[in-house]
C-alpha cells in the first residue's frame, strides 16, 4: 500500500488533473453537500466537513472512466470542500432578516458577499502556502485525513483493496443518507414525533426541563465532533438547565405553564450567558494562537519573497503557486465589487446612510482588506493546528462583529439615532465578507496540504478552490430564501408565533446581530454576557488543568458555550452522537478491518447528516410551493409525553435504526475482503 508520501515522489506532470469532467462532479457533490451543510448550520449551529465523503464519492464515479488519477480525485474534493465550507456564511447572513433589514435574501448582494470574500479568501492564502504548509510542522489533521482516503484509494484494479474501499465507503454513506432522509419523511408525517421534551417545576417558583430532538443527523454530528466535545456540551447543557435556568426563573418568578416560563428565561437571560462563554472562550483561542500565527505569517511573507526571486518555471511542479502578482490584481479587482455591494446597500431604505456614503465605503473596504488578511492568517494558523472542523471561526467572528461596530459608531457619530438600525445590518454586511476570507482559507490550507500530501499542482488546486467558491455562491442564495420563507428564523420579525415551533435558531446569526445590536443600540444585557464571560474563564482553567495532565482530556470551553446557547433537545441528541460514535470505534477496534470499520462510520456518520439535511431542503420546497407549513403531517394529535403513541413509537424507532445501523456498518466492514 502506499503511504502518504509517495505520490509526491512519484509526480507525473502528465497525469490527468484539472479536468472538465473532474469540475462537474465536483459541481454535483457541491449541490449537495453546499445545501446540507446550510441546512444542519441553521438548525443547530453545527457544520461538517465534506472531504472526505466527497472523496470517496469522487473516486467510486472516476472509476468509471479511463485515466482517473488521484490528481484528478483531489481537485473533485477541492472544489466540493471549499463550497461546502462558504456554507459557514448561515453565521452572519440571516441577521439581516433577524434585524429586519432585509426580508429575503437578494441573490446578487448575497452572491457578491460569498464570492468576493470567498475569493479574497482564496488569494489571501496563496501566499501563506510555503510556510503554513509545506515547510510547517503543522499536524493539519483534517488534511491529512482526507489524504490518506485519497491514497488508499487510489490502488489500481476492479478488484484492489482500494476498489473493494471505495465500494464499501460509497455503500456506507448511501446507506446512511437514505435511512436518516426516510426517518425524517416518518417524523414529517407525525407518525413519529420529532422531540421528546418534559419541562416542569422545581424548588419553589423555578421551572427546567428537558429534551432530546429524534434527529440522526444530530446522532452523526455527535459522532463526528468526538466524545471529548461531546461531554463538554454536556457540561455547558448542565450548567444551562441544571443551574441557570432554574435559578433564573425562581428569582423572577411569572405565569405560565412550567414549559412557557422555561423556555422564556432560557431564550431571554440563559443564551446570553451562553454567548458571554462562547465569546471569552473564542478570544482565549486566539490570545493562544497569536504568537505562533504571527510567526507563522512572517515566515511564510519571508519565503514568498525568497521564491518570488525564483522563475516560476524552474520551480517542482509541487511548488507552482498563482503567480504572487496575478494574486495581487485579483485581490484588487475583487474591492470593485466589494465597493458597488457597499454602494447598493447604503443606498437601500431611503438610503438613512447617504450623506455617510463616502467615509463608510472607505472605511469598510480598508477594514475588509486589513481585518481579512489577519483572518485569513489566523484561521489558517488554527485550521493546520487543530483542523478546520475545530477552528473557533466564530470567535473571530465575534471579534470581527466588533470591530465593525465600533468603526461605524466612530465614523457616524454625528449622524444622529435615526441611522443606528443602517449601521448595524451595515456592520453585518461587512461581517460577513470577513468571515468568508476567514471561513475559506481556514479550509483552503487544509486543501492545499492535502495537495501537498498527494503530489498535487498548488495552483490548478487553487483555482479549483476559487471555482468552488463561485459553485457555493450561486447555491447558498436559493437555499437561504427557501428556508427563509419555508421555515424563517428564530426571533426574525416575518415568523408568527403559528409557526415559531418551525422556525431554524441559527445560533450563531443570532449571537452575532444581537452583539452588532449591543454594540451600536445599546440593546443587550452586559450583565448576562459578563457572567458567561466569567463561566468561560472557569473552564478556560479547568481546560489548561487537564490538558496539562498529559493524559489527552480536554474540556473545550467553547464547547461548553455552545451547551449553554444551543436548544437543551439538540445538545442533548449530539451528545448521545459522541458516545455512541466512541464505542462503535471501541467495539470495532476489536475486530478485523478495523481500520476500515472506522472511516466507514465516519462515512455512515456523514451520510446521516447528508440525508435528513437533504430532505429538510425538499421539505422545505414543497412547504414554498404548496403553502403548508405541514404538506406531509397526517392528522394526529399530541397529548403529554408518556401518553402521546407517536412520542413512544418515535423513540423506540429511533433506539433501533441507530443501534441497527451501527451494528450494520460494524458487521459489514467486518466482511470485506480486503
Amino acid at each position: 500500500m502506499q503511504t502518504l508520501s509517495s505520490p509526491t515522489a512519484a509526480r507525473d506532470a502528465s497525469a490527468l488533473e484539472f479536468t472538465i469532467r473532474g469540475v462537474i462532479i465536483g459541481a454535483l457533490i457541491t449541490l449537495v453537500f453546499t445545501a446540507a451543510n446550510v441546512y444542519l448550520g441553521l438548525k443547530v449551529g453545527l457544520t461538517f466537513a465534506s472531504s472526505i465523503p466527497a472523496a470517496v464519492i469522487s473516486m467510486a464515479v472516476l472509476r468509471a472512466f479511463r485515466g482517473s488519477t488521484i490528481y484528478e480525485n483531489n481537485i473533485v474534493q477541492t472544489i466540493a470542500s471549499s463550497a461546502g465550507t462558504l456554507s459557514s456564511i448561515i453565521f452572519v447572513l440571516p441577521g439581516l432578516v433577524m434585524v429586519g433589514w432585509w426580508t429575503g435574501f437578494p441573490f446578487w448582494e448575497s452572491f457578491g458577499v460569498c464570492a468576493t470574500g470567498g475569493i479574497l479568501g482564496v488569494m489571501y492564502s496563496v501566499p501563506l502556502r510555503r510556510a503554513m504548509v509545506t515547510t510547517s510542522d503543522l499536524p493539519y489533521p483534517e488534511g491529512v485525513a482526507a489524504a490518506e482516503v485519497l491514497i488508499v484509494g487510489s490502488g489500481a484494479g476492479a478488484h484492489s483493496e482500494a476498489a473493494v474501499e471505495n465500494k464499501a465507503g460509497l455503500f456506507t454513506l448511501i446507506v446512511g443518507s437514505v435511512s436518516s432522509a426516510v426517518f425524517a419523511a416518518i417524523v414529517a408525517t407525525g407518525v413519529f414525533a420529532a422531540e421528546v421534551a418534559r419541562y416542569f417545576r422545581v424548588v419553589g417558583a423555578g421551572a427546567t426541563g428537558f429534551g432530546f430532538s429524534m434527529s440522526l443527523a444530530l446522532i452523526g454530528a455527535g459522532h463526528l465532533i468526538g466524545l471529548g466535545v461531546g461531554l463538554a456540551m454536556l457540561t455547558g447543557l448542565i450548567v444551562s438547565w441544571g443551574f441557570a435556568t432554574p435559578i433564573y426563573s425562581h428569582f423572577h418568578p411569572q405565569l405560565g405553564t412550567p414549559a412557557a416560563i422555561a423556555l422564556d428565561v432560557w431564550r431571554h437571560k440563559v443564551r446570553f450567558i451562553g454567548a458571554g462563554t462562547i465569546g471569552m472562550a473564542a478570544i482565549w483561542a486566539l490570545i493562544a494562537l497569536a504568537r505562533p500565527v504571527w510567526n507563522g505569517v512572517l515566515a511564510s511573507l519571508a519565503a514568498s519573497r525568497k521564491l518570488n526571486t525564483v522563475k516560476a518555471a524552474d520551480l517542482p511542479i509541487v511548488e507552482q503557486d498563482i503567480p504572487i502578482k496575478l494574486v495581487g490584481l485579483i485581490s484588487l479587482a475583487c474591492l470593485v465589487p466589494v465597493v458597488i455591494l457597499l454602494t447598493m446597500f447604503l443606498s437601500d431604505h431611503g438610503a438613512p446612510l447617504g450623506s455617510l456614503m463616502v467615509p463608510l465605503i472607505i472605511g469598510a473596504v480598508v477594514y475588509i482588506v486589513l481585518a481579512g488578511f489577519f483572518v485569513a492568517a489566523a484561521s489558517g494558523y488554527m485550521a493546520g493546528l487543530i483542523g478546520s472542523s475545530n477552528s473557533p471561526v466564530s470567535g473571530l467572528a465575534i471579534l470581527t462583529v466588533i470591530g465593525a461596530s465600533l468603526l461605524l459608531v466612530l465614523l457616524a457619530h454625528n449622524a444622529g439615532t435615526n441611522v443606528a438600525a443602517a449601521l448595524v445590518a451595515y456592520s453585518l454586511i461587512v461581517t460577513a465578507v470577513v468571515i468568508c476570507i476567514a471561513t475559506i482559507s481556514n479550509d483552503n490550507l487544509q486543501d492545499l496540504k492535502t495537495g501537498q500530501l498527494v503530489g498535487a499542482t498548488p495552483w490548478r488546486q487553487q483555482w479549483a478552490l476559487v471555482i468552488g467558491v463561485i459553485f457555493g455562491a450561486l447555491v447558498i442564495p436559493p437555499i437561504l430564501n427557501l428556508l427563509n420563507v419555508s421555515n424563517g428564523f428564530a426571533g426574525a420579525p416575518n415568523v408568527t408565533a403559528a409557526h415559531a415551533s418551525q422556525a431554524l435558531a441559527a445560533p450563531q446569526a443570532t449571537l452575532i446581530s444581537a452583539l452588532a445590536l449591543g454594540v451600536i443600540k445599546g440593546q443587550i444585557d452586559w450583565v448576562l454576557i459578563g457572567i458567561g464571560a466569567l463561566i468561560g474563564v472557569l473552564f478556560i482553567g479547568v481546560d489548561e488543568f487537564l490538558r496539562r495532565t498529559g493524559e489527552g482530556r480536554k474540556l473545550p470551553p467553547l464547547a461548553v458555550g455552545l451547551g449553554i446557547y444551543l436548544p437543551v433537545g439538540t445538545i442533548a441528541t449530539v451528545v448521545v452522537g459522541a458516545v455512541l460514535g466512541s464505542a462503535y470505534n471501541r467495539w470495532v477496534a476489536k475486530g478485523p478491518n478495523a481500520d476500515l470499520a472506522r472511516r466507514l462510520g465516519v462515512l455512515l456518520a456523514s451520510g446521516l447528516i447528508v440525508g435528513e439535511s437533504l430532505f429538510g431542503v425538499f421539505l422545505a420546497g414543497f412547504v414554498y410551493f404548496s403553502k403548508n407549513q405541514a404538506p406531509l403531517a397526517l392528522p394526529f394529535t399530541t397529548t403529554d409525553w408518556y401518553a402521546n403513541p407517536s412520542l413512544i413509537i418515535a423513540a423506540l424507532g429511533f433506539i433501533a435504526s441507530i443501534f441497527a445501523l451501527y451494528m450494520w456498518t460494524g458487521r459489514f466492514a467486518r466482511k470485506q475482503i480486503l
